[in-house]
């Protein structure tokens, strides 16, 4: 018999195996009608940062007997914090209900959110600086095999997150290390399932995940000074529901920035939505959903209704807004974008949207070389002193202050932040 311990050379953990030391151990033995011992032991220490010992430790014991290879997983809690579900939450859900009051996580210790987390009958208040740390992954079972990891507002649940400058909450995986800080996908994202209302989000980070807020089917969500960043697939995708954003920061997404799909009503205000790494549009607006990967059962319309004002719109692509109609009727496909700042090209051929620009008033057109962030590949959306947005914003009663708390010029800038 052979026994290796580990995919990760950092392994915590130690075996020995009938006497013998690991990490790896082979050429064991095993008589006939007899059986051998393997001892497993890990050293934790929980007053040591996250970075040196994560809040949950995992890895694997393979086991090679007469040909046959077997896997023992093995799990460790690396900090003190509260785990939702629960300790064995792995590839599980669990709900959380209140009979329709509010559930307070105010525990200075994190939330690591080990499973996947239903939210109904309850308003899940997030005071300021709460964090929580979302342990991800690839669950299977006899049924199928998915993503783990993962928050869920059903009907009644919502969420309520106050955070402030000064302490914002913060959602993420719950990988700490620093060549952990960036990766996306490490969890699934945060999801408002169908008819979840009065969601509201005040700087909130919202980072490493599939998506960082999903909206769907009637859900409705309002964001202010959030962050979203590092997803893998979008930064905010709305499905036939409702979002109000105000001041946020959405950037570094492997796919979309905004992914609004299947109509809906959506306004943004003062937002910088930057795709400079992705492989599609900062912004995408459909007004249809297919039942199937080709549309080959048909093609479901609903009314577009989207609204932006104040925002940059950008990235590293010629065409940073994608605009796709299926209805025949154009009342159904309605949007309009006042003092943006924009990246498109060939969006405004005659073959496309030519109108375009009727329907983005008073926008900047952003050519290749125009200066306007401080520093992209740092991640810093802040303006240039150069900036070509710099005063081209409208004055909105509804905003004063940027991001940061900085108050809103008479004459603002686009975007998140005023310079």
């Amino acid at each position: 018999m052979d026994v290796a311990l580990g995919v990760d050379l950092r392994s915590f953990f130690r075996i020995n195996v009938d006497g013998l030391r690991g990490p790896v151990v082979n050429g064991v033995e095993i008589q006939a009608k007899d059986s051998i011992y393997i001892f497993v032991e890990v050293t934790i220490d929980p007053d040591q940062p996250e970075s040196i010992s994560p809040f949950v430790i995992e890895d694997q014991l393979r086991l090679t007997v007469n040909g046959n290879t077997y896997t023992a997983h093995l799990e460790a809690w690396g900090q003190n914090a509260n785990y939702i579900p629960s300790t064995a939450g792995k590839g599980k859900g669990a709900l959380l209900s209140c009979d329709l009051g509010q559930r307070f996580w105010d525990d200075p210790r994190p939330y690591v959110i080990y499973g996947i987390l239903y939210v109904d009958s309850c308003t899940l208040v997030l005071p300021p600086g709460t964090r929580i740390y979302v342990h991800g992954g690839i669950v299977r079972n006899d049924n199928a095999v998915y993503n783990d990891g993962l928050l869920v507002f059903l009907k009644e649940g919502r969420l309520d997150s106050r955070g402030t400058i000064e302490k914002p909450v913060v959602i993420q995986g719950d990988r700490l290390e620093i060549e952990y800080s960036d990766v996306s996908a490490q969890w699934v994202g945060l999801l408002f399932w169908k008819e979840s209302r009065g969601n509201r989000l005040v700087q909130t980070t919202i980072k490493n995940a599939i998506f960082g807020v999903r909206a769907d089917s009637l859900a409705e969500v309002s964001l202010d000074g959030c962050r979203l960043y590092s997803m893998s697939a979008a930064g905010i995708i709305g499905r036939h529901s409702a979002i109000y954003a105000a001041n946020c920061l959405i950037h570094s997404s492997d796919s979309y920035g905004l992914q609004l799909t299947y109509g809906g009503k959506y306004d943004f205000e003062y937002c910088t939505v930057a795709s400079y790494q992705g492989q599609n549009e900062a912004l995408l607006m459909t007004d249809f959903y297919c039942s199937d990967i080709l549309c080959s059962q048909g093609v479901r319309i609903n009314p577009l209704r989207a609204n932006f004002t104040n925002c940059i719109i950008t990235g590293s692509d010629a065409d940073e807004i994608g605009l796709v109609r299926a209805s025949e009727n154009s009342i159904d496909f309605q949007y309009s974008l006042k003092n943006c700042v924009v990246k498109v090209d060939e969006l405004t051929e005659p073959k496309n949207h030519p109108d375009f620009f009727d329907k983005c008033q008073n926008c900047i057109k952003l050519a290749a070389n125009a200066k306007l962030f401080q520093k992209v590949p740092a991640n810093d959306y802040s303006l240039d002193s150069m900036s070509v947005a710099l005063g081209k914003g409208l004055p909105l009663s509804t905003v004063f202050q940027d991001i940061r708390g900085k108050s809103r010029k008479q004459t603002p800038d686009p975007g998140c932040f005023e310079f």
